[in-house]
């Protein structure tokens, strides 16, 4: 098997998915830890529907790079969560889970009445649940992941500070200065870009998995903000390596089995963390 392996290794396509998936995985890692301790997981699960919903359209348009569509469609629905949802008095968790449902009945409907494939059951099922797309990536794919990825990093670390100040406690941070509310839509435009990219990697209904997983297991050993980001950057990279290297070799679903190897993880981590306590 470790032959096969490496053999596997010679080919771009395989090359190509290892390095969008480590840079995907990295990326959710650093914001599902903000994500979980602000109890804004829901935003990333709301984002995934509101995605499947736009690649529909995309899909239904013809577009032959539907990122021109969903990446700003995505975006823009993350400012309105986050801005909007105060003024038509809707807390959050409302106003998510209203656009969320809404995003995927639409899509569903549009792909229903104006899909010309033969196979509808199957591209809803590949949307949502991760295809095989990631091992189908061009350079030009690879080439925007890298830059946005760049650019997700960059920013965390530019602004590591601030997202920390607003993380643990908001009403202080706003007492010192520190503008939350722009820092919280900063948080949302950014996990809407990594949730567009992970689209490919897991499927649209399994992105919140990939960002909340991680940070849940590095929670389990870590109390440190800092030690929890750089644990749950190592966990994700890890099972997101793991499972694209498994997918390959097994034939097996990519999203499903970077999701099942997070989930090994957690309970090895939560078993090490009782045993720990």
């Amino acid at each position: 098997m470790l032959d096969k392996l490496i053999s596997y290794f010679q080919y771009p396509f395989v090359q190509y998915a290892l390095i969008v998936g480590v840079l995907i995985a990295l990326c959710s890692s650093l914001l599902g830890v903000t994500l979980v301790l602000k109890r804004f997981s829901f935003i990333g699960d709301g984002l995934s529907h509101v995605a499947f919903g736009i690649m529909c359209v995309a899909g239904i348009l013809n577009l032959t790079n539907d990122m021109l569509l969903v990446l700003p469609g995505t975006v823009l629905c993350a400012v309105v969560l986050i801005s909007g949802s105060e003024k038509i008095r809707l807390k959050g968790d409302a106003a998510v889970a209203m656009l969320s449902v809404s995003s995927l009945a639409i899509g569903y409907l549009i792909m229903n009445l104006f899909s010309s494939s033969s196979n509808l059951s199957g591209d809803v099922c590949s949307t949502l649940f991760g295809s095989t797309s990631i091992l189908t990536l061009s350079k030009t794919d690879v080439l925007l992941c890298v830059v946005l990825s760049v650019l997700v990093v960059a920013l965390f670390v530019l602004f590591y500070n601030k997202i920390f100040a607003v993380t643990f406690d908001e009403n202080f941070a706003l007492a010192t200065g520190v503008k939350a509310k722009a820092y919280n839509m900063l948080i949302a435009v950014i996990t809407a870009v990594i949730i567009v990219l992970a689209m490919n990697l897991v499927g649209s209904l399994l992105i919140s998995a990939l960002i909340v997983f991680p940070a849940l297991c590095a929670m389990r050993l870590f109390k440190s903000f800092r030690q929890v980001i750089i644990c749950a950057a190592v966990v994700s990279v890890v099972c997101a390596t793991s499972g694209i290297l498994i997918s390959v070799l097994m034939g097996t679903p990519v999203g499903s089995t970077i999701i099942a190897a997070n989930i090994v993880v957690f309970v090895l981590f939560s078993i090490i963390g009782k045993i720990k306590r």
